[in-house]
């Protein structure tokens, strides 16, 4: 509470009490209802490999292009973020974010080609990428008294919009064909946009809002928060290069696998549902967990294991087991909420967390974009997948050294602090 209380008083931050409170209402039904949104267009696609494939020829080189786009996008965003944040304002690049998401949906839907499939995908991916980045300083903008609880309802939100779009994508498809099943979701995207909508209209606050990345006074007592020169932000990157290698690899592929194992395609689509949905606990529990330890790094040490035990009993155990092992490996994604937790852990301004934010999401998914890429390039028919999986696995030793390097209790703001003589600071 401590902690909470110094948030609060900072110079950087408006406390909660700032913003009005049918404001701040607004804006969390806005927080919510883009979680909800943020995730279809990820998990959309990969049951319906088949279908598209009729109609757009879709190679392995292809298919591995499309894995990794959302990784891909994820990363971009992630480094152009922080410049944009100094300039605009968080509402008004969450809009942009949403019409980035959903002209992609649409147009891929649309997509009279390979090449215009993919770039669309892309663009979706950007917009996604822009959301991933400024939710955590709109929760440290607007409730920074209550990021823990949010940050949980957040990606539990996304955790149920990735299982919703896998589960209904092949009972969408069959009556009205892949393109409205992949694009009927841009609809949620439209209504997630409402909200915020309103906030700019009827809020005058925040546009003159000192809390405001573009208005926000730097403390005299601080040097330009630069990431990449601390453990903290290299141990963020790596958490998330870890979890979203696996996580997207996943996404992409887990059908693939299973189907491979002798599942059937609706099944498979299933499976990767339950896959996505298993976010919702652990996202529910693990930020409210995080938040309350100086030293996380069991948690993230036990997301680990599930991913190892889940991809061993996918691979070895009996096909009619794979629902067990799915669970398990599905526990692994507890990894990203405290990726997504641990941003606002080790930051106290709202300008220092949309910095990590954005140097450790976009290093992470660049590094990231890789795993789904090779792990449908690694594997070749008739050989098995261990080769895929193999590499997954030196990822999560990557995801277990990000973890150690965070794991000390201090704040990446500290580390840029200067006392000028004759001040308080320096008297004390």
């Amino acid at each position: 509470m401590a902690r909470l209380r110094l948030r609060q008083g900072s110079p950087h931050i408006g406390g909660a009490g700032r913003q009005p409170f049918r404001g701040r209402l607004t804006a969390l039904a806005g927080i919510l209802l883009v979680a909800f949104s943020a995730r279809e267009a990820v998990s959309a696609v990969s049951p319906l490999l088949g279908p598209i494939s009729e109609d757009l020829p879709l190679d392995a080189v292809t298919t591995g292009i499309l894995g990794m786009l959302p990784t891909a996008g994820f990363a971009v965003m992630g480094f152009l973020a922080p410049p944009l944040l100094r300039r605009i304002q968080l509402e008004h690049l969450l809009l942009v974010a949403i019409l980035l998401t959903t002209l992609g949906q649409v147009g891929r839907a649309l997509g009279w080609n390979i090449p215009a499939f993919l770039v669309f995908t892309w663009i979706a991916m950007l917009g996604i990428g822009m959301v991933n980045v400024v939710i955590p300083p709109l929760l440290m903008k607007y409730f920074p008294d209550k990021t823990g609880i949010l940050a949980a309802l957040h990606i539990t939100l996304l955790g149920a919009s990735t299982a919703v779009a896998a589960q209904f994508a092949i009972p969408l498809s069959n009556p009205y064909g892949w393109r409205f099943s992949i694009g009927i979701w841009a609809a949620l995207s439209v209504v997630a946009a409402m909200p915020w909508l309103i906030v700019l209209a009827g809020k005058r606050t925040v546009a003159r809002s000192k809390t405001s990345p573009a208005n926000e006074r730097p403390s005299p007592l601080t040097n330009p928060i630069k990431p990449w020169r601390s453990s903290i932000g290299w141990g963020a990157a790596l958490i998330f290069a870890g979890c979203s290698s696996n996580t997207f690899a996943a996404l992409s592929w887990l059908p693939a696998v299973l189907i491979d194992r002798g599942m059937s395609q609706e099944t498979a689509g299933s499976m990767l549902a339950l896959y996505s949905i298993l976010t919702v606990p652990v996202a529910l529990i693990v930020p409210l967990v995080v938040v309350r330890m100086p030293r996380p790094l069991p948690v993230a040490i036990l997301f680990v294991l599930a991913f190892a035990i889940g991809y061993g009993g996918i691979l070895f155990a009996p096909p009619g087991s794979a629902v067990v092992w799915v669970v398990i490996a599905g526990l692994g994604q507890g990894a990203y909420a405290f990726a997504f937790t641990m941003i606002n852990k080790r930051t106290r301004t709202q300008s220092g967390s949309g910095i990590l934010s954005g140097f450790a999401q976009g290093v992470g998914y660049a590094l990231a974009s890789v795993g789904p890429f090779f792990f449908g390039l690694l594997h070749h028919p008739g050989d098995g997948w261990l080769p895929s999986f193999g590499m997954l696995g030196a990822w999560l030793l990557v995801l277990s050294a990000g973890a150690m390097m965070i794991n000390k209790p201090r704040l990446l703001e500290d580390a840029f602090l200067v006392v000028q003589p004759g001040t308080k600071e320096a008297r004390n």
